[in-house]
């Protein structure tokens, strides 16, 4: 008969083995998840980490970083691999077991408006369980715009509720006494979660990779309190990047993002032209006309007075527009993410940001 000292290092040893370790990154709109998601892809030592995420493209990997892009899935010279998960969960994390050169670890981004939890079913509820170890939930948490009662949203909820380690992000940009208050808050909510307080989402990776915090068990016996809302566990993986919270009138079609937790009152606003827009007036539209309830909006922009593609990212009351050079015809597309949205006056303001053509003297104007 064993020890039980060697006994347990035996485990501690063998516990990779049963299971590729999975962290589930959680957290509302413009938290810094992407950050995050780039600060783990660049900090590996040692270790191939693949990341799942909706679209690669907005992670903005360091193009000195990549080996090789493939349809879905990008190469870093480091032995880490970024996948998109375009329809099925299930699908994409098959796609990285099966890959010749094994990865260490697995890392799911979920959207900003879902709730965590059909995620986390996917890897307790399905084949994967057998294949995968479900490790913890990290959510990020933007302390300057992070608010239950100013979302009231279930999924802002959940994602706490649901989180191991909740990491306070930008606490650069608030008062400390602010910070302290909303951990107090968070607490409140989940009394047993590490609390990390962050800038740019910068977290020493042995703190929220390999910590052994999922509590498998516990989530189970929260499922089955949950199963009036959450009834269909066998689809949810189906659409883990479009779930709606609240099943009963779900039926697993493959949505649109803008179909995210109607419950909540979330929906987005896609605008696209082949016209570009004037500066002073896309200025006037931010300072004036976008409303509060706007909690996020990000684009590819083209201004009538610069040659350049603007990358724009708004999270809250802050912006930033980044110079790129264009890859393709230059074009103008916009989403808007928010809460009880007036689409058709929305729509109206940006399309008053287009920059008309100046009519020629002469020819016809007005015609």
């Amino acid at each position: 008969m064993k020890s039980a000292a060697p006994s347990e290092q035996s485990q501690s040893i063998d516990a990779p083995k049963q299971g590729l370790p999975v962290t589930i990154i959680t957290g509302f709109l413009g938290s810094g998840k992407t950050t995050l998601l780039n600060h783990i892809l660049t900090n590996q030592q040692g270790l191939k980490t693949a990341v799942l995420v909706n679209e690669f493209g907005e992670i903005g990997i360091d193009n000195e970083l990549i080996v090789t892009t493939g349809e879905d899935m990008v190469e870093l010279n480091n032995g880490c691999v970024c996948c998109t998960i375009n329809n099925d969960l299930v699908e994409a994390v098959y796609k990285v077991l099966e890959r010749e050169d094994k990865v260490d670890y697995l890392v799911v981004e979920t959207t900003g408006l879902a709730d965590p939890l059909p995620v986390a079913l996917t890897f307790l509820g399905t084949e994967l369980r057998d294949m995968t170890r479900l490790d913890s939930i990290v959510t990020v948490v933007d302390c300057e715009n992070f608010s239950l009662d100013l979302f009231n949203s279930e999924a802002a909820y959940s994602q706490i509720a649901y989180g191991d380690i909740i990491l306070l992000n930008k606490v650069d940009l608030v008062d400390e006494g602010d910070v302290d208050a909303l951990e107090i808050r968070i607490r409140d909510i989940k009394a047993g979660a590490r609390v990390l307080r962050t800038t740019k989402s910068q977290v020493p990776l042995p703190l929220i990779l390999s910590v052994g915090l999922f509590e498998t068990d516990k989530y189970f016996e929260e499922v089955s309190e949950h199963k009036h809302e959450h009834h269909d566990h066998e689809h949810v993986h189906d659409e883990h990047c479009n779930h709606d919270h609240d099943h009963h009138h779900h039926d697993h079609e493959h949505h649109h993002h803008s179909h995210h937790l109607e419950n909540d009152g979330f929906t987005s606003l896609s605008f696209e032209s082949d016209k570009p827009f004037a500066i002073r007036q896309f200025q006037y539209f931010l300072d004036n006309q976008l409303p509060e309830n706007v909690f996020r909006a990000k684009g590819i922009l083209w201004f009538n007075e610069s040659p350049n593609r603007h990358v724009f990212h708004l999270s809250g009351k802050r912006f930033t527009i980044e110079d790129d050079e264009w890859k393709g015809e230059p074009k103008t597309q916009l989403v808007l993410i928010g809460q009880n949205l007036d689409h058709d006056t929305l729509r109206s303001q940006i399309e008053s940001c287009i920059c008309l053509p100046t009519p020629k003297r002469g020819k016809g104007f007005g015609k």
